[in-house]
């Protein structure tokens, strides 16, 4: 069974965006071992230097890094990424697994963004839109296109 990862910076705070990646955990269990990894959002103080802000893009990253296994296929969420149709991104989660990927991990950073080393190591830099999301809410979405994705790779009647 496929293992995926989500890892994210910063725990949901809002009990129906818990409830929602709840609901959707449950049904993609029936697809993948899916794992959520809540990794701390670093602290800085109300009005951060450009230097502070770098600092904490980079030791979020670091953390990040350090979670990622090893031959893991990575999936990071960057507003600069490619937009894809979720019936691109379920060929593109089948095609890393003919390609011999067992283990993907998608990852969402931190309100002050994703640290380029980690950028580096993924195969796919995905954008859900142009548009800036809070990262908690993000996570619902990679949550729901994640299940539509393997919905569609598994010819399930979710997506139409």
């Amino acid at each position: 069974m496929l293992k995926i990862d989500l890892i994210t910076v910063g725990k949901l705070k809002e009990d129906y965006l818990r409830k929602a990646c709840e609901e959707y955990q449950k049904r993609l269990s029936s697809y993948c071992k899916l794992n959520i990894l809540e990794l701390p959002e670093s602290k800085l103080p109300q009005d951060p230097s450009p230097a502070q802000i770098a600092d904490c893009i980079e030791n979020e990253g670091q953390s990040i890094l350090a979670k990622i296994p090893a031959q893991s296929y990575v999936i990071t969420m960057c507003i600069e990424g490619e937009m894809l149709s979720s019936p691109q991104l379920a060929q593109k989660i089948s095609a890393a697994q003919v390609q011999g990927a067992s283990h993907i991990s998608f990852v969402i950073g931190g309100s002050w963004g994703l640290s380029e080393k980690v950028k580096k190591q993924s195969q796919l830099r995905l954008s859900m839109s142009r548009m800036t999301f809070p990262h908690q809410l993000a996570r619902v979405m990679v949550l729901e296109q994640l299940y539509r994705a393997c919905a569609i790779n598994n010819n399930s009647k979710y997506h139409k």
